[in-house]
């Protein structure tokens, strides 16, 4: 079902993201007393009254700034154009600016849904008879609330109602951060694009999803939030989900950053596959050895890419390579592209790989051919110390998991080997396998 789309819009620091969060009913959208910290457009399932509709999130609107504040802002104008209405937010306690005058005329001039104008910061009665200098926009009657507190929202909700085309068939929205849409009843496959900051994770994502959804500039730490978009592929939707560049946390040293690096890691958590971003130009660090290290823990298959490869020579190539399968040996035989998301060269690449991850992830195996493999490795390498696995069987998948019962404790080291047996026998390539051992008497 296609829901009807609401844009939330206005300068830098009108309290957009804080509306967003009071609308959804929890921290959806990142929020911070400071400007610019919202820069891409994050699309969230909202409901009120029983209604559905998508919500975007835009940074703040700041036209002739720098290049970066122009990509922004033309996210804005973007998120204008396509909604089915439109909330201008201003904010009382400042008043109406030039900023905002000259984004209600881009808002007039654009805009193909209903407008409704919202003064935000309205905290108590005594600050009513601010919204009224909002008239001079020329959007009509302005509706006063505190997206803070909650003064006034469900006013200017019961008023979207009345605007918003009714989705058909109306249904109750989802919780836009579940990772568990349903398309004709079937989960959707979710992949996490994540990496160090500034190695073009979001080029990727604008690539992939074929828009400019994500702000792509030079600067690290552009990306703040997680955003999403489901592609419909050969394989059935996948959700590709672009994350904010992670840093160590020694290095986080302010409240927006340190919100990002746990949507991002987050996101890592509940998806299915993660794509773990390397700039090729500076090689495998230690950041990178670290990301991967935590994609691993979180059970999720990782697939390496290296991007910009089209800037290095033989020789580089060459290097590079080396310090993939040396820094980054204990992630197995991970797929490793080599790809340009600025170009585009190599991209084609990434979903044959996906399709491998996915069926891996759902593997079952049948309980004899697991325990035939295990009698197999336990033949060529005999438990230490008497150790000796009595049954095994797959007990679930997403990833696969197998339950050893054996009559003592499993060393580590011969519990690593089975794994790697099983690995091998069932051709389990990069999916990470959980071993679960229970103890039991002969």
């Amino acid at each position: 079902m296609t829901l009807p789309l609401v844009a939330i819009v206005g300068r830098p620091n009108v309290g957009k993201s804080t509306l967003v969060n009071r609308i959804v009913g929890k921290r959806v959208a990142i929020v911070e007393e400071k400007p610019g910290v919202t820069r891409d457009r994050k699309e969230v399932d909202a409901e009120w009254q029983g209604v559905p509709f998508r919500l975007v999130d835009t940074g703040g609107w700041m036209p002739g700034g720098s290049d970066l504040d122009a990509k922004v802002s033309r996210q804005s104008e973007q998120a204008i154009a396509s909604a089915d209405a439109v909330l201008l937010v201003v904010d009382a306690v400042t008043g109406v600016t030039e900023e905002d005058a000259r984004i209600a005329e881009v808002v007039r001039s654009t805009a193909t849904g209903k407008v409704l104008l919202v003064v935000n910061k309205v905290d108590d009665a005594s600050r009513e008879g601010l919204i009224w200098e909002a008239l001079s926009l020329g959007l009509g009657d302005p509706h006063g609330v505190s997206a803070l507190h909650g003064r006034g929202a469900g006013d200017v909700l019961d008023r979207l109602l009345e605007v918003l085309p009714t989705p058909e068939p109306v249904v109750a929205a989802e919780d836009a951060d579940t990772e568990t849409d349903e398309t004709d009843g079937v989960r959707v496959f979710s992949v996490a694009l994540v990496g160090r900051p500034n190695v073009g994770k979001s080029t990727l994502f604008n690539r992939l999803i074929g828009e400019e959804r994500a702000v792509v500039h030079d600067l690290p730490g552009t990306t703040r939030d997680t955003i999403d978009t489901v592609v419909e592929t050969d394989d059935g939707p996948i959700r590709f989900i672009d994350t904010a560049g992670m840093r160590r946390k020694s290095k986080i040293d302010e409240g927006t950053e340190y919100y990002s690096l746990v949507r991002a890691l987050q996101a890592v958590d509940q998806a299915d596959v993660a794509m773990l971003v390397v700039d090729a130009t500076v090689g495998i660090t230690a950041q990178d050895q670290r990301l991967a290290e935590r994609i691993d823990a979180s059970g999720s298959p990782i697939v390496v890419l290296l991007n910009k490869w089209e800037l290095l020579d033989a020789e580089q190539r060459a290097d590079v390579t080396w310090q993939v399968s040396d820094k980054l040996r204990f992630i197995g035989e991970a797929p490793v592209l080599k790809i340009s998301a600025l170009t585009g060269k190599g991209v084609q690449k990434l979903l044959p790989a996906l399709s491998m991850s996915i069926e891996d992830y759902h593997r079952r195996v049948p309980t004899h051919r697991v325990n035939e493999a295990i009698r197999n490795a336990q033949q060529m390498q005999p438990g230490p110390h008497g150790v000796k696995v009595l049954y095994a069987t797959q007990a679930a998948v997403d990833p696969p998991t197998f339950t050893l019962f054996a009559n003592r404790e499993i060393p580590a080291t011969y519990l690593r080997y089975l794994e790697r047996k099983l690995r091998e026998t069932f051709d389990l390539g990069a999916t990470p396998i959980k071993m679960r051992v229970r103890k039991r008497s002969n």
